[in-house]
């Protein structure tokens, strides 16, 4: 066994941090369960809510940490990333400026961090930056193991078996998860993880934007990283005639030049990001069930606050606070 197997293989033995990326979650949520099928007495949508605490308490009880945390986007599209790539989530501003959300959604997720402090689950963001900035903080600074949850594919840099951080990608859901180490993210994408900023700088990706290098799709970026090393070093070798590009791939990164100068900053995600706060242990009971009962009541959530309870409660790696759940004089939903 390599050194590196044998420190996960050590850091494995304790309960993990989920570190969950929010938006990403709220937004699979809004969009996986039908508003019809999830609505207050008063016929307001909760279907963000509801899909996005479900989530919540099968990850809970899955992974079993004695740590969780929610990052939040306190800017969607951060104006450093901008201004190094103007068409950075371009596609995604709305006319009247901010980002395109649907409008059943945005009143949604105040419901979701007024639950999550209910529950006792931090949920943490910073000025002037993405919700995968916060987690690449997390990833980077907070005790391993660690377990990012997200369906956004930037989060595969993260992946560090040596550190004993792995992604929990939820790309087709939570009941689908992939439980990703380096050795995934390379049968994934042919690259290792420390490698995926660089991929997709080349790449592109038109989800946030980045265009990439015109003709250059996954197959001859990976090419690309695994002959040179790193995206500086493909650059670095575009002036030099012995370096075998071919005469059409040659112009097509030289025109990039400018581009692939400024991409992959845009693209790795943040790591030492000031947070106010930090992954605190696991209660095994809400923080305030009072505030929890009452949330349950007004929006028609009791189902699927029992239901995170009853995962805390079950966790093993939480410590006791509050008393009872907080959802008992609740109809389940």
């Amino acid at each position: 066994m390599s050194p590196a197997c044998a420190r996960l293989k050590h850091v494995t033995r304790r309960h993990p941090l989920l570190a969950i990326d929010a938006p990403s979650l709220y937004f699979r949520a809004y969009f996986g369960v039908p508003e019809s099928a999830a609505r207050t007495r008063d016929g307001e949508p909760v279907n963000a809510v509801r899909g996005f605490l479900d989530m919540l308490a099968t990850l809970i009880s899955r992974r079993r940490p004695d740590r969780v945390i929610c990052a939040f986007d306190h800017d969607w599209r951060p104006a450093w990333r901008v201004a190094l790539l103007p068409s950075y989530k371009a596609h995604r501003v709305a006319p009247a400026g901010g980002e395109v959300v649907p409008d059943t959604l945005a009143p949604q997720v105040p419901v979701i961090c007024q639950v999550l402090a209910a529950l006792g689950v931090p949920a943490v963001g910073a000025d002037g930056y993405e919700a995968d900035d916060v987690l690449g903080t997390l990833a980077t600074h907070e005790p391993a193991p660690v377990e990012v949850v997200s369906g956004d594919r930037d989060l595969f840099q993260l992946v560090d078996d040596a550190r004993g951080v792995r992604l929990l990608y939820v790309g087709q859901g939570v009941a689908k998860l992939q439980d990703c180490d380096e050795a995934a993210v390379r049968e994934k994408f042919g690259v290792p993880a420390a490698a995926y900023a660089d991929f997709a700088a080349l790449r592109g990706d038109p989800s946030d934007g980045l265009p990439g290098v015109p003709g250059v799709g996954a197959k001859t970026a990976a090419r690309l990283l695994d002959r040179h090393g790193d995206l500086a070093a493909v650059v670095a070798a575009l002036d030099d005639p012995q370096a075998g590009f071919a005469p059409g791939l040659r112009a097509k990164l030289a025109a990039a030049r400018d581009y692939l100068a400024v991409a992959p900053t845009v693209v790795r995600v943040a790591r030492d990001v000031t947070l106010t706060a930090r992954p605190a242990g696991l209660p095994a009971a809400p923080a305030d069930p009072h505030q929890l009962m009452a949330l349950a009541e007004r929006w028609n959530l009791a189902g699927p606050c029992r239901r995170v309870v009853d995962a805390m409660a079950g966790s093993g790696g939480g410590t006791a606070t509050g008393t009872g759940s907080g959802v008992e004089s609740v109809e389940p939903a």
